[in-house]
């Protein structure tokens, strides 16, 4: 078995030495999103909910990338700078998997996420097409 690399310009670039995503064994394993601009490579919202808006924008783009939906991801994991920060997190969120089965989740608060995000999510999916 060998690992398949995605990367999409729809999803920001890589900021270190890994992937945006990998495929293993018809699963797609995605890096963390933080709320960059795919384009501009900038942060966008100084608020919790405008950057957790713009994660679900890469995550789900870079899912597509790899052939996978939000109905075939079945784990997530959610970094959060300020665990109080939680019910507005879970309430974007819950809206971004309306209609399909909620995928497994762990959410930590983390002390510091990269380029000071405040919220970082990855996740894994099946891969669908």
């Amino acid at each position: 078995m060998s690992n398949q690399v995605v990367a999409t310009p729809n999803a920001p670039a890589a900021i270190g030495p890994y992937s945006q995503a990998v495929i293993a064994g018809g699963m797609a394993y995605t890096s963390g999103q933080i709320a960059l601009d795919p384009v501009t490579m900038e942060m966008v919202g100084a608020d919790v909910a405008t950057q957790t808006e713009q994660v679900f924008q890469n995550l789900f783009a870079l899912l597509k990338a790899c052939g996978a939906t939000p109905a075939s991801v079945v784990r997530c994991t959610v970094y959060i700078k300020d665990m109080s920060d939680f019910g507005i997190v879970n309430e974007i969120y819950a809206r971004h998997f309306a209609g399909v089965t909620p995928p497994a989740r762990a959410c930590v608060e983390a002390a510091r996420l990269p380029k000071d995000a405040l919220v970082e999510i990855d996740a894994i999916a099946a891969v669908v097409e």
